[in-house]
């Protein structure tokens, strides 16, 4: 009889630290689903060990000797097309965050996750969703804010009447206010306490306006919102 096996993910760490990497690799190992297929101290090491191993995943520290994860973006991503690279770090710069979403990271999370969090955006990268650490969303929002803010004009036209936006008409009210707790950077928790309901109503909520607006993460979600003014 024939049985369907899922293949397992293949992970390559990348991190200056070796007990950082041994640890990171011994944690990752106990999810039978994951394979970690090698780990890098650098760059250098990182893009020829990829090209060999040619990993689903790349687990990327930001501060790197020589050159930082962030630059050695492009050079990874030539070295094994479609690899999925989440950025693991100390760093919380904004400027750090945006470049890596630039140069293709599909994810931002900080080295203060927990296990089954950290296993669960490996998972969520793989299905091609944007994975960015819940810590960072405020900053990302601020961020987009800076870059999208059109420059004053010499003389302000008058103000018209906003557009209806179609996707954010079919929403509740009560997703609105949801959706606004998301574009402020807010988690599940803290919009509940807000809103003065439970934290599962919001998470059921939030599936919903994550179909409704056609996206798949919490970032996309509040870049919209922030476009039509819902921060």
């Amino acid at each position: 009889m024939t049985t369907n096996v899922t293949p397992r993910i293949r992970i390559l760490v990348v991190d200056d630290h070796t007990l950082f990497r041994r640890g990171l690799t011994a944690l990752l190992q106990c999810d039978p689903q994951f394979e970690v297929v090698g780990d890098a101290g650098d760059a250098g090491e990182a893009q020829r060990r990829a090209q060999v191993l040619q990993p689903d995943v790349i687990l990327l520290d930001n501060h790197l000797p020589g050159v930082n994860g962030v630059d050695a973006l492009p050079a990874l991503h030539e070295a094994v097309p479609g690899v999925k690279v989440l950025m693991l770090t100390v760093s919380e710069d904004e400027r750090d965050l945006a470049a890596a979403l630039r140069g293709g990271a599909c994810g931002y999370l900080l080295k203060t996750i927990e296990g089954d969090a950290l296993s669960l955006a490996i998972r969520r990268a793989m299905r091609g969703e944007s994975v960015v650490a819940e810590e960072m969303t405020g900053k990302l929002i601020a961020a987009y804010r800076d870059a999208a803010a059109p420059r004053a004009p010499a003389e302000p036209p008058p103000a018209a009447p906003a557009a209806p936006v179609s996707r954010l008409d079919v929403m509740s009210r009560r997703e609105l206010d949801i959706l606004r707790g998301i574009a402020r950077g807010q988690g599940n928790k803290e919009i509940a306490r807000s809103l003065g309901i439970a934290e599962a109503t919001v998470k059921i909520h939030v599936q919903h306006i994550l179909r409704k607006l056609d996206v798949s993460s919490r970032v996309h979600a509040a870049v919209i919102a922030t476009e039509h003014g819902l921060g």
